[in-house]
């Protein structure tokens, strides 16, 4: 395994290049290989080991994926293969997307439940009842999702679940419903700009979807799909995470390829404790002109402030005057990070879904370990303001979701390294 040793208290400055959604391309790969009759073309496509590992789940159902120059052409499954087993789909949640596609394109899919990051519970249920409403009968058993049928036909649901829009859940039944029978009618579907990427998606390829970007779909089945060629949106988490690592580091930058809509609810609160953000055509420049204040976050469903930036924010805050309050309203035991944080100089006292972020004055350098991909980014991010050393161990995780994460943040004055762990 491998680690990032971070030499603390550089200031960053320069352009720094967003890429392409790690959560816009997983559910759109699954919809070209299992759903389309022909060969689609996917630009923009980041490099992360989540993309590599749903390419082999992908490939093991028989689909034939090639990465070049940043693309994905990716060849529609070619034979009769409906079992996605555990020692692929074990490594990534993102592959409980291919349940609804198999049962739409072949009848049947044999699934294996899916790991992914140590961050609480996040029940498959909301994707099993989408299906059951289309006609599908799904049976868990053994550690898998059973799920067959003659024929999907088109039904109205609420996916709506505890913690409110389940975007997983809306991809994998939009993505069902496109060949189903009939007129599907999902109310309560997420809103998220990787699920409107999705759908847009699915209409260049011969779909019928209506009511994208809000919180009603309506999707007209169709007899087929095919292939089509797309450029993936920008990673807004990664964009916020940048926009975090100038601040708190008081630097000056530049963060290219993100549109203000994309993180409205990010930007919101940043402006609120301090953050300077200059909007231009093509990204926004980041400044940090007064000291930082103590504000309240609350993570909600898009348009809300999502949980994947609730790691970032807190180490943020941590520098900040004053006691801001974060709320986590998506996640259980997603306040992992704490400890860690803790560990480098924060003062983060916990109360259930709620943390007290207690506002010091600095950050020390120190060995820390990345429990899951946003709580390893905010260890970084962090570990650039401290003074001295950081060590961050596990980096496995931020690998998942974040391209070279260390080259793009030393080519504007960083100072991290990428070494094994016997070094």
């Amino acid at each position: 395994m491998q680690k990032f040793v971070i030499n603390g208290g550089t200031r960053l400055e320069g352009k720094i290049q967003v890429s392409g959604s790690k959560n816009a391309v997983l559910p759109i790969a699954v919809a070209a290989a299992i759903l389309g009759d022909s060969v689609s073309v996917l630009h923009n496509v980041p490099n992360l080991t989540d993309v590599q590992t749903l390419s082999a789940v992908l490939e093991g159902l028989g689909a034939s994926i090639t990465r070049k120059n940043g693309s994905l052409y990716i060849e529609p499954i070619n034979r009769m293969e409906y079992e996605a087993p555990y020692d692929l789909v074990r490594k990534m949640r993102a592959s409980i997307y291919v349940l609804g596609p198999l049962v739409a394109k072949l009848g049947r899919a044999k699934v294996s439940f899916p790991g992914g990051c140590a961050i609480g519970p996040r029940p498959v249920d909301l994707h099993i009842k989408g299906l059951e409403h289309l006609g599908a009968q799904v049976e868990v058993k053994r550690g898998y999702i059973f799920a067959q049928t003659e024929r999907l036909v088109g039904a109205k649901m609420n996916l709506i679940g505890q913690h409110g829009p389940s975007v997983g859940a809306t991809a994998n039944v939009m993505m069902a419903a496109t060949l189903a029978e009939g007129t599907t009618v999902i109310k309560g579907a997420a809103c998220e700009p990787h699920i409107n990427d999705l759908a847009q998606f699915l209409n260049a390829m011969g779909a019928d979807i209506e009511g994208i970007g809000t919180s009603t779909l309506t999707i007209r089945g169709v007899k087929q799909l095919r292939g089509t060629e797309h450029s993936v949106i920008s990673d807004d988490i990664e964009a916020g995470t940048f926009i975090v690592a100038a601040a708190i580091t008081n630097g000056d930058v530049s963060v290219e390829g993100i549109a203000k809509q994309q993180i409205s609810a990010v930007s919101e609160r940043l402006t609120q404790a301090g953050v300077q953000l200059d909007w231009h055509d093509t990204g926004v420049r980041v400044t940090t002109p007064q000291q930082l204040k103590s504000i309240e976050v609350t993570t909600a469903p898009f348009p809300g402030f999502p949980t994947d930036m609730q790691a970032q924010m807190m180490g943020l805050l941590s520098l900040a005057s004053g006691t801001s309050t974060i709320t986590e309203n998506v996640h259980t035991d997603r306040f992992i990070h704490v400890a860690e944080l803790n560990r480098i100089g924060a003062d983060i006292r916990l109360e259930g879904r709620k943390a007290k972020v207690h506002g010091v004055s600095s950050l020390s350098g120190a060995p820390v370990m990345a429990s899951d991909l946003r709580a390893g980014a905010v260890l970084v991010v962090a570990g650039m303001a401290a003074a001295g050393e950081t060590v961050v161990s596990r980096i496995y995780h931020i690998d998942r979701g974040y391209e070279a994460i260390e080259k793009k943040l030393n080519s504007i004055g960083a100072d991290i390294q990428r070494v094994n762990d016997s070094e």
